[in-house]
């Protein structure tokens, strides 16, 4: 997964601290995206050297917020526009950029997912054509399998985006605008304090 291109992309809709991203990230995409949070803050911190994410502050509490530069903000829209990250796959990334987009309240996702449809066209052609042929027992035949499992995977690529969002009804939306609110880390609660009236008397 794009890691970074998906934290930038999040940054869109207003700045935020550290552990909010974090948080974002997995509620952002369903819940199919769970990084250690040591990875969230190390590519925070590397967006941050590279000029993609700076200073905005602080909260109230005192947590760092950030936001995106011009740079980071051309990087995260280049992202949804269906740049893959370097070695990243297309199943994920489409996925991934889908989910994300549809969350946020500032960005029109149908354009986004017209045009994820017309990459796994494509890939869907090109794997047919690959399909096509092949001699059986020979390593031809092998690259025939592979082609056709790219193929089938494009058909079910083009399906989940038909039916998941260009099939919603219109108005259908899941954007939800983020929160500032801290979320709770399990502490334990304070022990109460203990009542002397419950304790066993010292006097025999």
């Amino acid at each position: 997964m794009a890691v970074r291109e998906a934290l930038l992309a999040i940054l869109l809709a207003a700045p935020a601290y550290g552990f909010q991203l974090h948080g974002a990230l997995a509620t952002r995409t369903g819940g199919r995206r769970r990084v250690n949070v040591g990875q969230s803050y190390a590519t925070l911190e590397r967006a941050s050297k590279a000029g993609l994410i700076e200073s905005a502050g602080a909260t109230a509490d005192g947590l760092p917020l950030h936001r995106l530069t011009e740079a980071g903000a051309r990087v995260a829209r280049a992202w949804l526009d269906g740049a893959d990250a370097s070695g990243a796959d297309p199943w994920d990334e489409t996925v991934d950029r889908v989910l994300i987009a549809a969350s946020l309240p500032e960005i029109d996702e149908r354009p986004i997912v017209t045009a994820e449809r017309e990459r796994w066209r494509a890939r869907l052609a090109e794997s047919e054509a690959h399909a096509a042929g092949g001699d059986p027992g020979t390593p031809a035949e092998l690259a025939r399998l592979a082609a056709a499992a790219d193929a089938a995977r494009a058909r079910a690529a083009i399906g989940w985006l038909e039916a998941g969002v260009l099939g919603a009804a219109p108005g259908d939306s899941l954007a939800f605008a983020p929160t500032l609110e801290r979320p709770r880390r399990g502490r334990r609660p304070a022990a109460a304090p203990e009542d002397p009236t419950t304790q066993p008397s010292a006097i025999a």
